[in-house]
């Protein structure tokens, strides 16, 4: 499943087998906030959402923007790779 960026929508999309997967954001100068994090309730724990929150977070590093996790999925993503860590 490919991930790509919406930028109009701030967003992050990867088509699921059962829907649209999203990790909202906001850029605030050279920092990329996320906000929330969604999967169709009938993906959830497929590893779905972590893959989306990787190819997120790796996209927002190559574009030089420090990441921001405001979303409990984010948090704990964070936690279990802290390279994506920009405290």
């Amino acid at each position: 499943m490919t991930v790509r960026h919406n930028a109009a929508a701030h967003r992050y999309e990867m088509d699921t087998d059962s829907g649209l997967a999203i990790a909202v954001y906001r850029e605030q100068g050279d920092r990329m906030i996320f906000t929330h994090t969604e999967v169709p309730a009938a993906d959830e724990g497929k590893g779905f959402a972590s893959r989306l929150v990787g190819a997120a977070l790796a996209d927002a590093h190559k574009r030089g923007f420090k990441i921001v996790p405001a979303c409990s999925f984010v948090v704990a993503y964070v936690r279990r790779h802290p390279e994506y860590d920009d405290r």
